[in-house]
């Protein structure tokens, strides 16, 4: 799984930080998360491909969703015929409509828009799904927690083969789905060559919140959590005024969920150059080498949880 933040910026974009946009591919499937002013040139910019299947938006305020016209028009220069399916929060569907619409009609290729609200499954897949988390905003608004299946236990080909004396074939197959076989006149159990199920990936992005305990339970044990992360400390009031995170809180909520990391966004123009100030105040709450607050290109590579490493970061 592969996440390449495309806007970082608040509500006003900086030379540094465009407006607010996330893409995430996995295994081949490409979503977009929000889809801020200048979000189709990101995409070229950092090379994650205009094959996205489905946008989820988190809101409707315009840095996350002012980008849409011109990705839309982009993708129908570009001869697409693959259907987009757009998801917004219940409500918004009149805004999302007419940001569809603002270059003089519908594109060639369908577009679908969905409204969603908190707890609802929205993208159901074989092997994981994508869920609408509430969020506390000034306006309709959810997060989204991308969940994967259990995976099947590790299978112990050395058991198998020497102490059980299965030699390699369809017998491993069936066993490892979780199917018994015969073997020298006794059923062998699944159990005595499968180990228990190992987790799949979890990765949450609030989009813009204020701290609140139902981010929390989307992102237990959550393998990256995206947080809200517009201010520092010294601006907690003004983060309340907007409804928006300061960085210590957001690394609040990231230590009492488990996460594994933590990747602040949404950074205020306060902050034009170096957000040193909110990188120190939130490693100070969670654990410094597992907390970043990301930057346009960032990419990060998240690894299952029991690879054993943490994962990778890359800058483009």
């Amino acid at each position: 799984m592969r996440v390449t933040f495309l806007g970082t910026s608040g509500a006003v974009p900086t030379a540094e930080r465009n407006a607010s946009a996330v893409a995430v591919e996995r295994e081949g499937d490409r979503f977009l998360f929000d889809c801020g002013e200048g979000t189709q040139r990101q995409m070229m910019r950092y090379r994650t491909g205009f094959d996205v299947e489905h946008v989820f938006l988190t809101h409707a305020h315009g840095d996350h969703t002012l980008g849409l016209p011109g990705l839309l028009q982009t993708l129908d220069f570009n001869e697409r015929d693959a259907p987009l399916a757009i998801h917004a929060p219940a409500g918004t569907r009149s805004e999302v409509e007419a940001l569809v619409a603002v270059g003089g009609g519908r594109p060639d290729f369908p577009v679908r828009i969905t409204q969603v609200e908190a707890g609802d499954v929205v993208l159901d897949r074989d092997d994981y799904e994508v869920r609408a988390v509430d969020v506390e905003h000034r306006c309709a608004a959810v997060g989204y927690a991308l969940v994967e299946d259990d995976r099947k236990g590790r299978f112990d080909r050395e058991k198998a083969e020497g102490e059980l004396g299965i030699p390699p074939g369809p017998k491993y197959s069936k066993l490892h789905e979780g199917e018994p076989v015969e073997h020298d006149g006794r059923t062998i159990q699944p159990d005595e060559v499968v180990g228990p199920p190992r987790p799949g990936r979890r990765l949450v992005y609030t989009g813009d919140t204020r701290p609140c305990e139902s981010v929390v339970a989307a992102a237990t044990e959550a393998d990256l959590l995206i947080h809200d992360g517009s201010f520092a400390q010294d601006l907690a009031d003004r983060a309340v005024e907007t409804a928006h995170s300061t960085a210590r809180e957001a690394a609040t909520v990231a230590r009492e969920a488990g996460a594994r990391r933590l990747a602040l966004t949404h950074v205020s123009s306060r902050y034009p150059g170096d957000a040193r100030e909110l990188r120190q105040e939130a490693e100070a709450v969670f654990d410094g080498d597992r907390c970043l607050v990301a930057e346009d290109g960032l990419q990060i590579d998240v690894p299952f949880p029991d690879a054993g490493d943490d994962a990778t970061l890359e800058r483009l």
